[in-house]
């Protein structure tokens, strides 16, 4: 699957940045280490002066490519989300079974990310902390809902949408699979911070991962 996805281009909304990152060595300098750096100090905390200072460029120079750090954040999530969906789609095609196919699909939105070598600027599993962490606050700002009529969570939305088809596969009679997909895309996500910085209020631990938790849910759920 590495080799197919290092073929593939990733497809982010246009209106989210200024100028494609992705078509020059300085764009792909600007996402790899905005985010080791977000991952260093947190999104808070997070400038494009302390970026500028990391890559050795002007903080102007980052303005170029995005309007401002949420736009970036926006950026970096949809990215992670288009990976993700080719993952998904890959994990699915072919598979005739329909429950077989939703515990692949859980299975991809769920589990511990880990680097794809394929994408030398990004590295996956630090991403996915930041997404972890971060993610809420591309969503929770006043702007929201004119950011999605842009499209700006359009891959995201598609994503979710893409299990809750495989869902209706398993049991077309259920009433809430936008619901319960949307929880577990955005639950796996706060389980993996529970995990990691309060263990006392989750079951989710080195020996019971967030994805059997959910393979779990889904499978007691959709009986």
């Amino acid at each position: 699957m590495n080799t197919i996805l290092s073929n593939l281009k990733i497809q982010v909304n246009e209106k989210i940045y200024v100028k494609d990152p992705e078509t020059s060595a300085l764009g792909k300098k600007i996402i790899e280490q905005s985010i080791l750096l977000i991952d260093e100090i947190g999104f808070d905390n997070f400038t494009f002066k302390k970026l500028g200072e990391k890559i050795g460029s002007n903080e102007s120079s980052i303005y170029r490519y995005f309007e401002n750090k949420h736009k970036l954040l926006v950026y970096l999530s949809s990215w992670y989300w288009s990976w993700m969906e080719y993952k998904l789609v890959f994990a699915t095609t072919n598979i005739t079974d329909p429950k077989e196919k939703l515990r692949n699909a859980i299975t991809i939105v769920t589990e511990k990310v880990i680097d794809d070598s394929s994408t030398e600027h990004i590295n996956e599993a630090i991403l996915n902390k930041i997404i972890i962490a971060e993610f809420t606050k591309t969503l929770h700002t006043k702007e929201v809902d004119q950011e999605n009529k842009e499209g700006f969570f359009l891959i995201y939305k598609r994503v979710i949408n893409r299990i809750v088809n495989i869902v209706t596969e398993v049991n077309p009679s259920y009433l809430y699979a936008k619901s319960l997909v949307s929880t577990i895309v955005e639950g796996s996500l706060h389980q993996h911070f529970l995990t990691e910085h309060f263990t006392n209020i989750t079951d989710c631990n080195t020996s019971k991962s967030t994805t059997q938790f959910y393979l779990h849910l889904i499978e007691n759920v959709l009986h």
